[in-house]
């Protein structure tokens, strides 16, 4: 697993404001009708959050696809500091305290790879869901408030693989 930098964590905020300042209706819009203004959030919160499971993931053609996604998103990350306001590369950003994905829990992210492949395929949130799961790859390891996410997700994919399998085998 590669640690993220002060870039690659830059680079996850930036994805997480682009996606915002898209999304938002207006504070009118908002109050007046919510629902279907916060269900457009839906894809791109899902997708992060399958992003954080997947760099999670230790090994495998899902782990080093995150992986080489957290490390050439921390790289670019690096650049924009150094060269758009002369800040220093390679800092490693806090790290949180990951939880390790067991073998059924592998398997629920196997299942959810291949729903968001076929959500980018077909969807017309194929945007959303690749924007969502960039995001939560660059953010999934930080120490901020998507490291905290990481754990919870991770047991909740560990106990549903457990449950699911040990039904199933």
């Amino acid at each position: 697993m590669n640690a993220v930098t002060i870039g690659g964590v830059t680079v996850g905020l930036a994805i997480l404001i682009y996606y915002v300042v898209l999304w938002w209706p207006g504070r009118k819009a908002l109050q007046n009708t919510p629902l279907p203004h916060l269900s457009r959030l839906a894809p791109f919160l899902a997708a992060w959050a399958y992003g954080v499971l997947a760099i999670l993931t230790v090994g495998g053609l899902v782990g080093w696809i995150a992986d080489t996604t957290l490390w050439v998103s921390s790289w670019l990350g690096d650049v924009a500091l150094v060269w758009g306001v002369g800040g220093q590369a390679g800092q490693a950003a806090g790290g949180a305290a990951y939880q390790p994905l067991t073998q059924t829990g592998g398997a629920v992210v196997l299942l959810l790879t291949v729903a968001v492949i076929a959500g980018v395929k077909k969807a017309r949130c194929g945007r959303d869901l690749k924007l969502g799961a960039w995001c939560g790859i660059c953010l999934g390891t930080s120490a901020g408030i998507a490291g905290f996410a990481a754990v919870p997700l991770a047991e909740a994919v560990n106990w549903t693989g457990a449950t699911v399998f040990g039904v199933i085998v």
